[in-house]
């Protein structure tokens, strides 16, 4: 039996968790397995403020509302409540009833609602005392006030990956290659990777081949188990600069491959490869879609922004439109060709628009690209993939160490959730671009600073 005040080792926990929590995944509370889940009741008024508009917060709440009104029924949540699964534990919501040996608010002020979640959870560890109380939450400073209290607190593991260094990255050199296979590539369009001396993998994969100052680029199929030479001819005038490059042509190009992500620093050319293999492949898709998911500076609704939706909305994709600008540069002299890209944009063959405009949208022969997709959490970029309809091609772009996002971080973001977990699927291939082509300049500040 338990002594009171300790903690039985393997015992069933209590997870309290926070509104960052739910705001980053609103199905977090079947996530806990047979342990117990409880909210404080002023998250519920923290979502309720959430739940309307159109960014990934707000559907987030919504989803988390409906969830606990299908939980509760005709139940009070205000006791114990069994969570729908049998591997469960049960759910509630704590009210902020009774006094405590340890008050936040006394020890960091009155009037936060972070300070009333922590006496939420607080008072739930003194009323069970035989039980561990967790605080779950995404934000690391109330993680260490919780700690300062004496309360134990994690961050939501859920979507994050084990270790950001070893991300994969699509690509590996192999040195000492047989020299007969980096000719015979160099001779065939396929060559069978059985006997090539690739070893056999479980996802689509990029080699660089090396024997001594012989060198071959390849694109390693998994489905058909070959071996294909990659090109370094230039899409849509734009000219890959150096092999990394040239991989994400590859993979953009490459009809049988329906889902691509590409990973780098600021520069590197994600963005721009990106929307002129969309633009070289104009004709095989009903629309090109460019979005951005909006992350407002000070972390603001766009809405106390002046003017219309398209004027508040259009500072967050100017970046997206100097690419195509910069694109449409290099067919000055071709008035047929700028005439043409002119037209896309006036017919919205072309579409530039932030994410939650497109929400909702079938994405039936589609070229998809979704910049800075690091600021996505990984149920949205889950939720646009399963979105994709017949002949739809979907490409995320991002650099996972530049979030805007609060709450996400190099392995909790949307897009290491999918590079991590798609790299061993056949429809899917990745390449992380790591040299930065924008200007010297601007590799200075990404080495250096």
């Amino acid at each position: 039996m338990t002594k009171k005040g300790k903690i039985a080792s393997g015992s069933k926990k209590i997870f309290v968790l926070d509104t960052s929590v739910i705001l980053y995944d609103h199905d977090a509370i079947n996530n806990f397995h047979e342990h117990d889940v409880a909210i404080p009741i002023q998250v519920l008024e923290e979502l309720d403020n959430f739940k309307s508009g159109n960014d990934t917060r707000n559907f987030e709440a919504r989803s988390f509302i409906r969830l606990i009104d299908q939980l509760s029924r005709q139940q009070l949540i205000s006791n114990w409540v069994k969570l729908k699964s049998e591997n469960l534990g049960m759910f509630k919501v704590i009210l902020n009833e009774a006094q405590l040996k340890i008050n936040a608010e006394e020890v960091f002020g009155k009037g936060k609602t972070d300070h009333k979640i922590l006496n939420a959870a607080l008072g739930l560890k003194e009323e069970n005392p035989g039980k561990k109380v967790v605080l779950v939450s995404k934000d690391i400073c109330l993680r260490l006030k919780a700690k300062a209290l004496n309360l134990f607190a994690e961050d939501y593991e859920t979507g994050k990956i084990k270790n950001v260094d070893e991300l994969y990255a699509g690509k590996t050199e192999l040195t000492n290659f047989p020299e007969a296979i980096i000719e015979e590539v160099k001779k065939q369009r396929f060559l069978d990777a059985t006997d090539s001396g690739i070893l056999p993998r479980t996802g689509n994969h990029f080699y660089v081949l090396k024997h001594k100052r012989k060198v071959a680029n390849v694109f390693y199929n998994q489905s058909l188990n070959t071996i294909s030479a990659v090109s370094t001819d230039q899409v849509f005038k734009i000219k890959p600069k150096n092999i990394e490059q040239a991989f994400a042509i590859h993979a953009l190009l490459d009809p049988e491959i329906k889902l691509v992500s590409i990973q780098g620093n600021a520069g590197t050319g994600k963005t721009l490869l990106a929307l002129a293999s969309a633009l070289e492949q104009r004709k095989k898709f009903r629309q090109i879609f460019v979005t951005r998911p909006i992350v407002s500076l000070s972390n603001k609704d766009i809405g106390f922004l002046p003017g219309d939706a398209k004027s508040k909305t259009d500072p967050f994709m100017a970046p997206i439109w100097d690419n195509l600008r910069f694109i449409k540069d290099q067919f000055v002299g071709d008035a047929k060709m700028l005439e043409k890209i002119d037209e896309l944009i006036a017919t919205e063959k072309i579409a530039i628009a932030p994410l939650a405009f497109i929400r909702g949208r079938t994405l039936a022969k589609i070229f998809f690209i979704i910049d800075e997709a690091q600021n996505l959490t990984p149920h949205e970029v889950k939720t646009i993939i399963s979105r994709a309809g017949e002949h739809t091609k979907i490409v995320f772009t991002g650099d996972i160490y530049q979030i805007d996002t609060p709450y996400l971080d190099a392995e909790s973001n949307g897009l290491s959730y999918l590079i991590e977990n798609a790299k061993n699927h056949p429809l899917y291939a990745h390449i992380t671009l790591q040299k930065g082509e924008r200007s010297e300049l601007a590799n200075l500040a990404n080495e250096l600073l």
